[in-house]
């Protein structure tokens, strides 16, 4: 199954259900600060907003294959109330844990 790629419905649906719960997703390290952190931290983005658009947004663009097996990259985006679209870029590690690449706003103000 060289050519898998899975559906973007079945990848939008893995990444809400996996957000719910926050032991699932990782964009913090006690070691150092990660690139996620860093954009949070420049673009005003909080925890709670980069949740609600794993939870509840639309996946976005193409899903490319991560760089490890079993690895897909995804972009959640949703407008949020009052505010701009933001954007979340996702790896899927093996259907089973969320790793946030990084966050960013979708119009580039």
């Amino acid at each position: 199954m060289a050519n898998f790629r899975p559906r973007p419905s079945d990848l939008e649906a893995t990444i809400r259900r996996l957000a719910i719960d926050p032991d699932n997703v990782r964009w913090r390290s006690q070691a150092y600060e990660t690139h996620a952190e860093k954009r949070q931290g420049e673009r005003d983005i909080f925890d709670d907003m980069m949740f609600d658009v794993l939870r509840t947004g639309y996946l976005a663009g193409d899903i490319e294959p991560g760089s490890r097996p079993g690895e897909w990259k995804a972009k959640m985006c949703k407008a949020m109330r009052g505010r701009r679209e933001i954007g979340v870029i996702t790896i899927v590690i093996n259907m089973q844990k969320l790793f946030v690449k990084t966050v960013e706003w979708e119009d580039l103000r």
